[in-house]
């Protein structure tokens, strides 16, 4: 028998894991989203009619003799969406926090759930598309090893990284220094090549310190990643700012990178930019050049 799931969060990442889970032969899926009853939320209405998920009335009905919780909101959110389900849950089910949050705040999220749920610190250490469900995950806290078989049974891909909550959370924190960061890195070294007229031999001559790295390739793949999705990014690094604080490190480049990310998040909103941004590099640098308001 497959276990019943709830989502709290039906963004992108709750709709990837719950196609991919339904193919697992999952048969009892809800989710709710603070989105629905919104105009905002019918496509989020949408994708759950499609998938074949329940529409939950509240978090409480979603979570309503769940075995799994999962909580995919935005990392801003991630306490808040815990609040209605403190002191109301039955059964203890699982809870598997993968917001991505400071190690602080998935404690304080555990914290606020008590006994009621099996918290666990949950990192999604990979785009969720098009792995699904199946993206590597790490997990930790006391019920971490209770999770891992379970999930495994579901075919997630998941490894145990510590028994303290907060384990998981530090790893894909600090991780995302230098994935995010060279993203914010990637936009302001090849919008500065587009405007010089160089960009081919700024990759080319990148080359020469980093012969494994397809230079021009990867900095589109980059640029394009923050047009999508810079404000959510955004978010998450002011986790990882949060985060960096904790462990008394001054969060100097970080701070820059949530200002890039949030810049190219808000431009890549634009349609005429969305547009540019599918045709390729030149385009999305010509149309991303023309909208940053530097540039104005």
């Amino acid at each position: 028998m497959k276990p019943r799931i709830a989502f709290i969060g039906f963004g992108e990442a709750g709709q990837a894991m719950a196609v991919g889970l339904r193919d697992e032969g999952v048969g009892e899926i809800a989710a709710w989203d603070i989105l629905f009853p919104d105009a905002a939320g019918a496509k989020l209405i949408e994708a759950a009619n499609k998938i074949g998920v329940r529409i939950a009335s509240s978090a409480e009905d979603a979570a309503h003799d769940a075995e799994i919780l999962i909580a995919a909101v935005t990392a801003a959110s991630s306490y808040e969406a815990a609040q209605p389900l403190a002191g109301k849950l039955t059964g203890k089910p699982l809870y598997l926090d993968v917001n991505s949050v400071s190690p602080g705040r998935k404690q304080a999220t555990a914290g606020l759930l008590g006994d009621g749920a099996r918290y666990v610190d949950v990192a999604i250490v990979s785009p969720i598309l098009p792995a699904r469900h199946k993206s590597p995950m790490m997990l930790a806290g006391p019920h971490a090893s209770d999770a891992a078989p379970a999930l495994s049974g579901l075919g997630m891909k998941t490894e145990v990284v510590g028994a303290e909550i907060g384990a998981a959370a530090a790893i894909k924190m600090i991780r995302s220094v230098m994935i995010k960061g060279i993203e914010a890195l990637s936009l302001e070294c090849f919008l500065a090549a587009h405007r010089a007229g160089v960009v081919d031999q700024v990759a080319a001559s990148l080359r020469n310190n980093y012969p494994g790295v397809d230079w021009a390739n990867m900095s589109s793949y980059n640029i394009e990643r923050m047009a999508s999705h810079g404000i959510r990014r955004a978010a998450e690094m002011r986790e990882v700012a949060a985060t960096l604080r904790e462990l008394g490190v001054s969060p100097v480049m970080t701070e820059g990178t949530i200002e890039r990310q949030q810049q190219l998040g808000e431009v890549g909103r634009d349609p005429q930019t969305k547009k540019a941004v599918a045709k390729g590099r030149t385009d999305m640098l010509a149309a991303i050049d023309a909208a940053l308001p530097e540039r104005r």
